[in-house]
């Protein structure tokens, strides 16, 4: 009985020593992501391409510190836009067959402004008490923490961390499109070092029988760039 005892409680101090809050975690993941890098930044360019249905298309993303963002996806000669000043955003979709600018939704801004970098979206939802620790589950194979993120408006979203490299490998989120409820699967991937941090070079986006992959080109850091970058004129 001792010797069981003495097994449980052995069992139990090295449960404890080896199990990591998710305030560990997140920090962890700060600092594999090198975020104080990205936050001493001034802005930062890039230029990549996406692959939907058969369609490659352009995209450029210019952003500024702290929370000014613009895109602009080409698709067949046509220019889709997102921009947030720092105040409002718009969209402008040719495709839907008009070239007015649309205000955004606050839904929509939050969307757009989680592309930034400077935004560092996990960081800021564990200071607002949005996060939970869901315990583990394998990404490709390999184990990663389930991070469950509780978002305005009853939304959920569930990120995995590598647990031997504290990179984000899966995003999971129910989306509405169309009126009907659709999961949508996030995987970054090809994580390399630029500038000083770390981005995920390719990630693969997978949801309602539809697949799409973007890969960033080129990375350009504390590029000069006006505010009236991120206007609609």
């Amino acid at each position: 009985m001792k010797k069981l005892i003495l097994a449980v409680t052995g069992l139990l101090v090295f449960t404890m020593l080896n199990a990591q809050t998710l305030d560990e975690i997140v920090k962890k993941y700060s600092v594999a992501n090198k975020l104080d890098k990205v936050a001493s930044l001034s802005t930062v360019k890039i230029t990549a391409k996406m692959s939907m249905m058969g369609m490659d298309m352009k995209m450029e993303m210019w952003m500024k510190n702290p929370n000014k963002i613009k895109t602009i996806t080409t698709v067949n000669g046509q220019d889709m836009i997102s921009v947030f000043d720092g105040v409002k955003g718009y969209s402008i979709n040719p495709m839907m067959g008009s070239n007015d600018p649309v205000e955004m939704t606050p839904e929509q801004v939050k969307q757009t402004l989680n592309s930034s970098l400077f935004q560092n979206t996990l960081v800021q939802y564990l200071k607002n008490g949005q996060l939970s620790l869901e315990g583990e589950e394998k990404v490709n194979e390999k184990p990663a923490f389930k991070i469950k993120a509780s978002l305005d408006g009853g939304n959920t979203t569930y990120m995995f961390l590598d647990k031997g490299t504290f990179l984000l490998v899966k995003t999971s989120s129910t989306v509405n499109q169309g009126g009907q409820l659709v999961t949508v699967d996030t995987y970054p991937t090809d994580y390399t070092e630029t500038n000083g941090f770390l981005l995920p070079m390719k990630t693969t986006i997978s949801g309602g029988g539809m697949e799409i992959s973007m890969t960033f080109d080129k990375v350009e850091v504390n590029v000069p760039m006006e505010d009236s970058i991120f206007k609609i004129k």
